[in-house]
């Protein structure tokens, strides 16, 4: 489909800007949309990308089809399409993605790429096997031109700085660490925004590119045909690089190879899966990274959350000590909230931390030289920003209750 499916709004939800919400949205649900099912899709892309949605949900029950959209990391409904164009509606998605359609027993990944108002979005399928039919839920990437500041994604000053110094080495590496849909890539992409320049080869390899970085050679996996991040990551070190950026460390190969490369006169920034900085360092230990190569190259490590932001317009003051802001709802907000920031945890890593390391010391253990050294946990982080009335504490509570 030649549909162009991105909007301003779909690239702002990438900045954590604040977005309206379905209710409160100018344009009706989708429920009754006129027309079959290539129009209700086209109609559901259209209000999926102007909602800011990350995913698109498509499940079908006994009776009953519906769609849903995660905003601002919640899903809602937006939309009951007649279960007579469920089929065609299915059909149409896996044909875009160049899913087989015969296929409905086993489940399926497929891409969509497209372009709108000269930008390109990337849309990654997954088909589902179900009781009541085939569940699909696409991810939408936003190949966007925005690289916000750090302060601007919720970094506090003395972070930003810790975070600049080490990007601004000539070798080693910066790891950032989260769940999906964090927001680690565009911390990585904020962090190349200050350091790349003509005069520095800066090499990027993702799963797949979504942020465009002008005089980055950037490169999108396709494991299918044998580019894996191993793979390109040895191709890259073959270009002369001074600065690698790997989308994701997923298995002990590439980490090698990024490890190595870090060794080698390269500085690398790289993302995993952890729940916070310290076990990041543990992790990579048992990827089958030696800790004397952690130790002599991490040079610092951020963990990250999104939590949603408190609305300007409505947020109240509560009466208990301190005092800290509640939301409350108004027709700007989606239940009191806008949009999303940041929660970092910073950790850069000292001598103490590196004799840690080296001694194979566990999470727990690295994690109480950290907090005395003052490195804030993503819990106290997010207190602080309870405190500055930026979000919640029912949000810092529900997205980093251990940390």
């Amino acid at each position: 489909m030649g549909r162009q499916h991105a909007n301003k709004e779909y690239s702002q939800n990438l900045v954590f800007k604040s977005i309206n919400n379905v209710a409160n949205s100018s344009r009706p649900l989708l429920a009754t949309h006129p027309g079959g099912a290539v129009q209700q899709l086209d109609a559901l892309f259209d209000r999926a990308c102007e909602l800011g949605a990350s995913d698109m949900h498509f499940e079908s029950g006994a009776e009953s089809f519906r769609v849903r959209l995660r905003i601002d990391g919640h899903l809602q409904v937006v939309a009951h399409p007649p279960m007579a164009v469920r089929d065609a509606m299915v059909s149409r998605i896996k044909v875009m993605a160049r899913m087989d359609i015969a296929e409905k027993r086993l489940p399926q990944d497929g891409r969509i790429q497209f372009l709108h108002k000269g930008q390109s979005v990337d849309v990654r399928a997954s088909s589902l096997p179900t009781v009541h039919g085939e569940k699909l839920v696409l991810r939408l990437l936003h190949f966007n031109q925005e690289r916000p500041t750090l302060s601007a994604l919720g970094f506090e000053a003395e972070d930003e700085a810790l975070l600049l110094q080490a990007v601004s080495r000539s070798n080693g590496m910066v790891l950032v660490t989260g769940p999906t849909g964090s927001g680690k890539t565009l911390s990585l992409y904020s962090c190349l925004e200050h350091i790349n320049r003509e005069d520095i080869n800066v090499s990027c390899v993702e799963d797949p590119c979504e942020i465009y970085l002008p005089g980055a050679n950037q490169v999108s996996i396709h494991e299918r045909a044998g580019l894996t991040f191993a793979t390109a990551l040895r191709a890259l070190l073959r270009q002369d690089p001074d600065i690698i950026m790997v989308g994701e460390i997923r298995d002990a190969e590439t980490a090698e190879i990024a490890i190595q490369a870090a060794h080698t006169g390269h500085l690398v920034l790289s993302t995993l899966h952890t729940n916070d900085a310290p076990s990041t360092l543990e992790r990579q230990r048992h990827m089958g990274v030696a800790p004397f190569q952690v130790a002599s190259s991490v040079h610092l490590v951020v963990a990250q959350r999104l939590v949603r932001r408190l609305c300007s317009h409505c947020k109240k003051l509560s009466v208990d000590e301190p005092p800290i802001y509640k939301p409350s709802s108004c027709g700007l907000c989606d239940q009191g909230y806008e949009g999303r920031v940041g929660v970092y945890q910073v950790m850069p890593i000292s001598s103490t931390l590196q004799q840690l390391i080296l001694q194979g010391s566990d999470a727990i253990t690295l994690s109480a030289q950290a907090q005395q050294e003052g490195i804030r946990t993503l819990r106290q982080a997010g207190w602080r920003k309870v405190l500055q009335g930026v979000t919640s504490a029912q949000e810092v509570l529900s997205l980093a209750p251990d940390a």
